[in-house]
């Protein structure tokens, strides 16, 4: 559904970072095509009271499983590498 209302977005990121990691794969399956960003510090949502933290290898474990193939990318979306 998210891409039948968001259809002139081209990328559209899950929140793993608030929602947790099973939420983020989720999201995944519900038109979301981005799962985020591993991250070296947090302090905001850590401050809210959010722990939730993931390494390079599960998030490409996490995005594989949903059939998706892994990439990095940068702020312009171009893609570095794929796993």
């Amino acid at each position: 559904m998210s891409r039948l209302y968001l259809d002139n977005f081209k990328n559209i990121q899950s929140s793993w970072v608030t929602q947790g990691s099973y939420i983020g794969q989720l999201a995944l399956l519900y038109g979301a095509n981005d799962l985020g960003s591993t991250m070296m510090e947090e302090n905001v949502v850590k401050a809210a009271g959010a722990q939730n933290r993931m390494n390079q290898e599960e998030m490409i474990r996490l995005i594989k499983d949903v059939g998706e193939i892994p990439a990095k990318r940068n702020t312009a979306y171009e893609i570095l590498e794929t796993f």
